[in-house]
């Protein structure tokens, strides 16, 4: 397994619609892997693909909170909203691509969602609470959207602006070290 790097907004390839996977493979299977790895080193409860320069539709989470509890990563593959609830939930929503930053958004409190596994079989699965939130958030990412796009232009672009300093500082501090 390797950690990868997470691209951190504002990058283009944050903003474009992934493709859809064709099959699994040893690849997508590695993919997965180095994903939950660089997920759990953030720390995070979600990374999708685009988040680390891949543009596939496929992300992992585990929205398991309690440390005592065993570890539940989740990989989704194609994955997709199959039902959604009427009622909503507002959770303080941050990004692995938008470090330090949180934002209140209403998102459904329930969705039924199906995915590919990397067993090659059709999976489909309730997910309520946080891992509805997670759930919702990553497949964002899987087209082109980030959470700062369910809020106020003028919150967006300050948080925006707060990820442009805090490239360049990041980018000063690589120049420095070589």
């Amino acid at each position: 397994m390797t950690l990868r790097n997470i691209l951190i907004h504002p990058d283009p390839r944050l903003k474009k619609i992934c493709d859809p996977v064709a099959r699994i493979t040893p690849d997508i299977e590695m993919l997965a892997a180095d994903m939950l790895a660089t997920m759990y080193d953030a720390p995070g409860i979600g990374l999708a693909a685009p988040q680390i320069g891949v543009n596939l539709r496929l992300f992992v989470m585990d929205a398991n909170r309690d440390p005592e509890a065993e570890p539940q990563p989740t990989v989704l593959v194609n994955p997709e909203i199959v039902s959604s609830s009427d009622e909503t939930n507002v959770y303080e929503e941050g990004c692995l691509s938008i470090p330090e930053q949180y934002a209140e958004v209403t998102r459904p409190a329930e969705v039924t969602m199906r995915w590919l596994g990397l067993d090659g079989k059709t999976h489909e699965r309730d997910f309520a609470g946080l891992w509805a939130t997670c759930a919702q958030h990553e497949l964002d990412h899987l087209n082109g959207v980030l959470f700062i796009d369910h809020i106020s232009a003028i919150k967006r672009q300050m948080i925006t602006r707060k990820m442009v300093k805090l490239k360049r500082e990041r980018a000063r501090e690589k120049v420095a070290e070589a």
